[in-house]
Parts: C-alpha cells; sequence; structure tokens
C-alpha cells in the first residue's frame, strides 16, 4: 500500500508543469512608425528592461518606414500574431493598432498628444485596451531657449508632417507659444521624408532660427535639412536629444530611452494582471539639455555661457 502511494505521488509531481514550462514567457508584437535614433532609443530602453530585470520576452518587431499605410498592414499583420502585449512607438502606428486591435492590450510611447489622436478617452482614465506615454514637448521652455542664443529673434521657422497628428499639435503650441513672445511663425510642411530638404530650403531667408519637432517624417531625414542650415548659417534647435549628434545646435528634450524603459515597466504590470482601462497615461517629468559647440559654429551662432553651465551634456 505504502508503495502504491509513492507511486501515485510519483506520477502526480511528472504530471505538474516545471518552474520553467510553468510561466508562460510574454509575446510582445512591435508597431514603429520609423527608424530613426528617438524612436530606436524607446525600443531599446524597452527590452533593456526586461532584460536587466532577467525576464524572459519573445518579440515580433515591425517597422512602418515612415508609411502610413503600412503602419495599418502591420496592425493587421499583428491580429494574426496573437501577442500578449502590443507596443505602438509613434503616433501613426499608435492610431492604426488602437483601430485594427480591441482584444488585447495595447501600449503606445512617444505620442504627444492620446486623447487628440484618439487613442484614450481621458488622460486619468484612458477606459480601453488602449494606454501608454506621452512625449509632449515643453514647448514653450524649448522656445526660451531659442531666445537665450537668439535674443533678437523675430522669426522662427518650422518644418513638420501635417499628416502626423502629433505635429500638428506641436505646430499649434510653437504658435501659441511664439505669439506670446511677439515672434513669428515660418511653417513649411511635408509629406514624407524626400520633401524635407525642399522644405529646408524654403526657410531660408524667412526666418532666423528654425525648430524641429518630435516628427517622425522630419527627424528621420533630418540630415538633409541639416546640410541647408550649415550652408546659410541658419541655427537648428531640436526636440529630441538625438538630434543634437545629427547636426542640432541644441535640444531641451525627453529621454527617449528612459521612455523606453517607463514603457517596458507599465507592460510588466500588465502581464501582472493590471488593466489598461485602469491605468493613466504617463509623462516623463525631467528633461535633458544637450548643446553642440561644432553645429552651433557651423550654423553661425554662440552658445551662451548659461546654457553651457547647465547643459547636461555638451558635444565639441
Amino acid at each position: 500500500m505504502k508503495r502504491l502511494i509513492v507511486c501515485a505521488a510519483l506520477s502526480l509531481l511528472l504530471a505538474l508543469p516545471t518552474g520553467a514550462s510553468a510561466k508562460k514567457v510574454p509575446v510582445v508584437s512591435v508597431n514603429q512608425f520609423v527608424e530613426h535614433p528617438a524612436l530606436d532609443a524607446v525600443l531599446k530602453g524597452f527590452q533593456d528592461y526586461f532584460k536587466d530585470k532577467n525576464l524572459q520576452v519573445t518579440y515580433n518587431v515591425h517597422n512602418a518606414q515612415a508609411n502610413m499605410a503600412t503602419t495599418t498592414q502591420i496592425a493587421s499583420q499583428i491580429m494574426g500574431e496573437e501577442p500578449d502585449l502590443v507596443l505602438a512607438i509613434a503616433t501613426p502606428s499608435a492610431q492604426a493598432c488602437a483601430q485594427k486591435i480591441k482584444d488585447r492590450p495595447v501600449l503606445f510611447t512617444a505620442v504627444t498628444d492620446p486623447v487628440s489622436a484618439g487613442l484614450v478617452a481621458g488622460i486619468e482614465a484612458p477606459g480601453g485596451n488602449v494606454t501608454g506615454l506621452s512625449d509632449l514637448s515643453p514647448v514653450a521652455r524649448q522656445v526660451d531657449l531659442i531666445r537665450e542664443f537668439q535674443p533678437d529673434v523675430k522669426a522662427i521657422g518650422v518644418i513638420y508632417n501635417a499628416g502626423e497628428a502629433n505635429s500638428v499639435v506641436l505646430a499649434n503650441l510653437l504658435k501659441e507659444a511664439c505669439k506670446e513672445r511677439g515672434i513669428k511663425v515660418e511653417e513649411a510642411s511635408v509629406v514624407n521624408t524626400s520633401g524635407v530638404y525642399q522644405a529646408a530650403k524654403s526657410l531660408v531667408g524667412r526666418c532666423e532660427a528654425v525648430y524641429v519637432p518630435t516628427d517622425n517624417t522630419v527627424v528621420s531625414a533630418l540630415e538633409s535639412a541639416v546640410k541647408i542650415f550649415d550652408e546659410n548659417n541658419l541655427p537648428l534647435y531640436a526636440a529630441d536629444t538625438a538630434s543634437v549628434p545629427r547636426g542640432a545646435v541644441a535640444a531641451l528634450a525627453l529621454d527617449y530611452y528612459r521612455m523606453g524603459r517607463q514603457a517596458g515597466k507599465m507592460a510588466n504590470r500588465i502581464f501582472n494582471g493590471s488593466k489598461t482601462k485602469d491605468m493613466p497615461v504617463e509623462y516623463l517629468q525631467d528633461l535633458k539639455l544637450l548643446v553642440s559647440k561644432k553645429n552651433a559654429a557651423a550654423m553661425g551662432v554662440r552658445i551662451p555661457q548659461a546654457v553651457l553651465k547647465r547643459a547636461d551634456k555638451v558635444l565639441d
């Protein structure tokens, strides 16, 4: 009888799942709008969060290469992958996923205004299967930074894709901030990356400084604009720190790598049972100031000593 009990116990133990197989490895499908340093940093930060926590995650990574139609195709493909969570990086990708995917969590990052983009019902109470992190830029503070460099600036140019909802919001914030400070805004809109060079050329002679918001289309083709601004001593200021090594004079901006890590933390809460409808949209509060001596010299502007003193990083 004792032998029968032992055998039964062994059989039961063998039938139970092992520790390695008991816990399902979550699958994350990624819809990233375009490859450029800021958005790439979001994905790396997200993946590094789980790596540093020794948590295994499987990824299906898709990139739309700045094509609006492709974001929708990717969203449809992700539906077939049936992941545990969808990570949508940038507004167009988030909108495509939110419209298509209703039966699983969608976590967005690098989205300027999730309410006006139609992603959530409200910041504090998203109310559906979508939540995430906003990268709303401190536009007024960025305009004040430009004025530190150029106190007599009369007109600021801006290049943006009017087809990106996030960029329209930022362009309007720029107009408001500039109006309050008596500065004119000169606009140059694009529909794709190939139009960035011509848009940059169109601003020459119309303004004394140029501001590039967190516009995915423009930032992905930034070097073509930098070439024009270098040739014409027209200083360029960016809304993301990754654009400074690529040619901008300065940026007072969010750290997109840290945003990715914060998104990873939100995703882990979802994996552990939190509901997106109850998870408020989150923001990064602290900003980084990067300046480039080389780019400032190339564009004919002097970096104020006060800016150098408080900069988080100064590139030679």
